[in-house]
Formats: C-alpha cells, structure tokens, sequence
C-alpha cells in the first residue's frame, strides 16, 4: 500500500469513527408511553421553547395527536423482526367502509417517524388517515425500532450484513403479506428515497409483488445516481472504498445509530431563541439543501432528533457503489465472490422491466442527491410510469418531501387526488 493511500484510510476511518462516535455514545432505550410526562399529552409542538415532540416514540407521537396505534411485529424470510406502527383510521373513529392499507416507507438512516412530525394538519401520516385510509407506518431492519433478529444481536456483524437490497427482497414483502393478511386488501406504497429504492428491488426481483400493489408512489426516487450534486457526496464518493477498508478494519458495522443524546443537543442548540440556533439550520441546509421558504425552524430541534435512527454500513457502501458504477446494480462481491453469489464477475442489473404495477415519480429540481437526468432514464426504463411530476418550487429539497411546511398544497393533495384513480 503507498503512503498516500495509508493516509487516505487513516483520514477516512478518523472522519467515520467521530462521525458515528457521536450518536453512538449513550444510547437511549425503548421508550413506552407510560413515560411521556403528563404534561406532554394532547399538548401542541412546544412547552416553553423547547419543542417536546423530540423524545416521542412513533407510538407515543400517533397517540399525543389523538390518533389510534397499533404495534405490530413482522418477521422476515431470513430471521429478521420488524416493527411496524398501524393508524387504523383518523380522528373521526372507525367507520363501515373499507379502509385501504398505505404503507409509508421511510429512507436510509431514518425510521417511521418522519411521516407525522409536523402534526396533525401537515403530516401525510395523520393527512392519510384523515382521509379515510388505513396507514401502516413501516420500519426496515436496523432502525431504532428494528433491532430484533431470531438468532442474531447488534453486537454481531452478522447482524448487520444486510443492504437495501435485502430491505427490499425480504423486508417489504413479508411487510405487505402481513397487511394483506390482516386487512384483505392490496396495498399503496409511498416511499420516500430509500423507501422507493427497497420498492424498486422488491417489484424487478419478485416480480409476484407486483399484483398486490395499488399504486407505487415514489418520492425522490432513488436507482440511478448520476451526478449527485450535494458537495458532500462529490468529497466522499472518489474515497468511498478506503472508507469502507477503514470501518471494516475498525469493526465498524453499523452507522449513525439512535442517541438520546443527540436529541438533547439539538433540544439545546436549535429551539427558537438560542444563540446557536443559526449554526443548526446551516447545518441541515448543508445535508439537504437550502430551501429557508420551507423549513419550519420552530420544529428543527424536533426533525434533527429524529433524522438519524441508524443503518448498515454495507447500505452506505451500496449506494456508495451505484454512485459509481452509474448502474443501479446488485451488490458488488468482487469479482471472485461474484461468481459464488451471481455466476458472473460483476453484479448483475435489476431488471426493471419487470416491473408491472403502476408507478408515480416524483422530485424536485433543488434534490442535491436526485438528478433530473437520473430521474428521466428510470422513467423510461418502468414500463408502467402513470406519472412524472416535478414539485414546481426550483428550491424543493430531499427532504421537503416530508418536512417542508407546505408539502400539502404542493405535493400531498395532489397524491391524494392520484389514489382515488387507483
């Protein structure tokens, strides 16, 4: 090895390590709702300046806003045991009609979460179930509340062996047999990012999925990533692999978990009022864009501790891949374990043209990750696109798809309108 590329590691593992050292330490365990303070329930956003929503579970956030919950543990083909958070109906109570299943599937490093953190009139999670459907808010193997596998701990790198490919070979179809199961009905899929990557995998490799999906709905879409923009990505991307051989000599397996106390420091830092609060707006813009029109800053403190909820570093290293090669690809081996796992020295392709259920792609031009010429050849390559739809604000981030104030009106509405077709 050159002394150059000795150095490149050293640097790369020292980035990581800190990095992930930072939400590692002191995780928090599991909440339960008895350990919501009294004063949180049925309140608003904030008590005081600091917004209380940052320390609520899925479950505890479905409940304060007055919604039913039900929790429901799905376990995978290959041992894993998901947990999934139902909104069975809205606010106005059960009702005789059938209420169709939607499946909200978050994206990498995230958890379920996302989908109602901005409450009751602005979360496509409580928008959804508002509207009569039944919401399944669903979590893939890894995240804060999928830690759980038959024989396996976290402590194991067996454990975390997985990428999103396994995501959506295993995880998303157990997860819409089970809703299958229990509602007798097919399901809508809304991923958003990752989410629409796992939907991707699971629709072109088992193809029998197909016919048990309503509507696809993709947000950000991810397949391929042709010239991401996001100035991080552009540094990182040309040393991904020393990365890689820095956090696999490091026994460095999983990446950016749940902390307790990175929710308290942006409860700290980033509630209305502080000093600092400036330094943690830059700080988002800089992983999602900068689109000030649409972020609520009152609730930042709320988005920063629930973003990160943690995943594999073989995940990373996959997208990490794909970037790469420009081909939206299995998992490269090398190309002597290519041969054991493929029969071929590279990865094979996902077939795409397998993919028969109706598909809806949505982005934004201001995606740093998303590019328009990415998005264009994956619509050319489904075979079953009913929509192609640009979010018109040129500023439309990443992460706007969820958490910009006015997804409603520019996005949310119109979703609403495309499933009454199907």
């Amino acid at each position: 090895m050159s002394p150059a590329m000795a150095d490149n590691e050293f640097t790369a593992l020292v980035f990581v390590v800190y990095l992930n050292s930072l939400l590692l330490v002191g995780r928090k365990a599991a909440f339960s709702v008895n350990n919501i303070p009294s004063a949180y329930r049925g309140t608003t956003h904030c008590t005081g300046t600091v917004p209380t929503d940052i320390y609520l579970s899925t479950s505890q956030l479905i409940q304060k806003y007055g919604y039913p919950v039900e929790k429901h543990t799905v376990q995978t083909e290959d041992g894993y045991q998901l947990t999934h958070f139902r909104i069975p109906h809205g606010r106005s109570g059960p009702t005789a009609r059938v209420r169709r299943p939607v499946i909200l599937q978050h994206g990498i490093l995230s958890a379920s979460d996302l989908w109602i953190l901005m409450g009751q009139e602005q979360s496509l999670g409580f928008i959804l179930a508002d509207a009569g459907y039944d919401v399944w808010l669903t979590n893939i193997r890894g995240n804060r509340h999928s830690r759980k596998h038959v024989t396996l701990l976290p402590r194991n790198a067996k454990f975390w062996n997985f990428s999103w490919h396994e995501m959506g070979y295993y995880d998303i179809p157990a997860t819409v047999d089970h809703i299958m199961a229990t509602t007798g009905e097919k399901v809508y899929y809304i991923g958003h990012s990752m989410g629409t990557t796992m939907l991707f995998v699971m629709t072109s490799n088992r193809p029998e999925y197909n016919q048990k999906i309503r509507l696809a709905i993709s947000l950000a879409p991810v397949a391929f990533l042709w010239k991401p923009s996001h100035p991080l990505l552009k540094a990182i991307i040309p040393a991904s692999k020393q990365i890689t051989n820095a956090l696999d000599k490091a026994g460095i397996w999983e990446l950016f978990p749940y902390n307790r106390k990175f929710a308290d420091l942006a409860g700290t830092l980033c509630h209305d009022g502080t000093p600092t609060q400036h330094l943690c707006v830059l700080a988002y813009f800089l992983a999602y864009g900068d689109d000030s029109e649409r972020l609520n800053k009152t609730l930042l403190p709320v988005y920063l501790s629930h973003l990160i909820a943690g995943t594999s570093k073989k995940t990373v290293e996959h997208y990490a891949q794909i970037i790469r090669s420009g081909k939206f690809q299995e998992f490269d081996y090398g190309p002597v374990k290519n041969m054991e796992y493929y029969g071929q020295s590279e990865p094979p392709d996902y077939n795409l043209k397998n993919i028969s259920a109706p598909m809806s792609l949505h982005y934004g031009t201001g995606d740093l990750i998303v590019s328009l010429e990415g998005i264009q050849h994956l619509s050319d390559e489904l075979p079953h696109l009913v929509a192609l739809s640009r979010v018109q604000p040129p500023s439309f981030n990443h992460i706007d798809f969820l958490l910009a104030s006015d997804a409603k009106s520019l996005l949310y509405d119109h979703i609403l309108n495309l499933m009454t077709v199907y």
